[in-house]
């Protein structure tokens, strides 16, 4: 992909001030907390920059500390917050959680399923809500090869879902020498929570349905497609509900997962063996990776794998927020042979040990019992 941008992708998407136990246990039983930052396309944003691109985020923060906080925080990342507003009125969101897997089904989240993250939001009327089409400015949100957008924005308000419908029905005509626009990457990010309507409970699902019927690049869970549209039966069942987007990326969990392309190829990579940290934050460092893989022009399986090392590098991680691999620690692993992938086996600290490892001129091949990319 080319572009005379100054901007590889755009992300938009409300981030919130994250307050994390200072132990392990329930909200209820938890003295203290500490702080932190969340926001799915603010994630990926923050990683694509340390992975070398050129990355833009784009939101409305309250002009409270928790907004400084925020844009202070994903600048520090190497993001371009030129496009971020700041709001008198409104409040900066923030949430409480515990670590564990979100819940996507329709389970009651006070019964603390084991397993499950207990999660908190306080982002009703938040700044970043009151994002519209009238308040965000073509121009930041069009500059770059990719557009990155969330079904979690579209649950926020109105004036959100309408902001996201314009970003994702609007096509440059051909011919009308406007040039084309970004490539509209859209993650489902199913949140029950977010769309629990009573009047209209199956609102939301039809919503991100459409959203992702018009969008270029789309990523979600079996899980995800499973709850919000209760497709089972594999990834082919997700694709046929799904034939509009040019690349369908369906989300495996731990088994791996598949890209659908446009002329009707299927290609599976299988996720790696992960000693487990904290499940927060991997679906978005793995829309990072294949979108770095996306943009590098790599071969589908390569951006699938991209996606799984920079996955592995925040399950291995404490915070949301994980150092990717080191680029040309990745390039090497993506390339090796199935055999050797399926050996790998990742845990806390891989990432740091595999940078120094390329620092110092090796490995030649990892993979084959180098201690640095093989943490057991």
């Amino acid at each position: 992909m080319t572009t005379t941008s100054d901007i590889d992708v755009v992300c938009l998407g409300e981030s919130m001030v994250t307050f994390l136990p200072a132990r392990p246990g329930p909200l209820a039983d938890v003295p203290s907390f500490d702080r932190a930052i969340g926001g799915a396309e603010s994630n990926v944003a923050c990683t694509l920059a340390r992975a070398g691109h050129r990355a833009r985020w784009v939101s409305r923060v309250g002009a409270d500390g928790f907004g400084d906080h925020l844009v202070r925080t994903i600048a520090a990342h190497g993001v371009d917050i030129s496009a971020v507003e700041r709001d008198p009125e409104r409040p900066t969101g923030i949430y409480f959680r515990t670590d564990g897997e979100r819940a996507t089904g329709a389970a009651d989240p006070a019964t603390h399923p084991s397993g499950l993250s207990e999660v908190l939001y306080y982002r009703a009327g938040s700044a970043a809500s009151a994002m519209s089409p009238a308040t965000v400015r073509p121009k930041a949100v069009h500059a770059g090869q990719v557009l990155h957008l969330t079904g979690i924005t579209a649950a926020l308000s109105a004036d959100c879902l309408a902001l996201l419908r314009a970003l994702t029905s609007a096509r440059t005509p051909a011919g009308s020498g406007a040039g084309p626009g970004p490539l509209v990457s859209f993650d489902v990010n199913y949140r029950v929570g977010l769309w629990r309507t009573p009047t209209a409970p199956r609102a939301g699902a039809e919503v991100l349905r459409e959203l992702a019927r018009h969008s270029d690049i789309v990523f979600v869970g079996e899980d995800e497609a499973a709850a919000a549209w209760g497709v089972t039966g594999g990834p082919e069942a997700v694709r046929e509900v799904l034939r509009e987007p040019a690349v369908l990326v369906v989300k495996q969990g731990a088994v791996g997962a598949t890209a659908f392309v446009g002329d009707g190829t299927a290609v599976f990579a299988p996720a790696l063996s992960v000693d487990v940290v904290s499940p927060v934050g991997a679906g978005d460092a793995f829309a990072a990776g294949f979108l770095s893989g996306t943009l590098r022009g790599l071969p589908v399986c390569e951006r699938l794998r991209h996606g799984h090392l920079m996955a592995a590098a925040a399950l291995t991680d404490a915070g949301d927020l994980a150092a990717p691999p080191a680029r040309e620690v990745a390039d090497r692993l993506v390339v090796l042979d199935g055999e050797s992938w399926g050996r790998l086996r990742l845990g806390p600290g891989w990432t740091a040990r595999g940078a120094q490892a390329a620092a110092a001129g090796r490995p030649d091949n990892p993979g084959e019992g180098e201690p640095e990319v093989r943490s057991v």
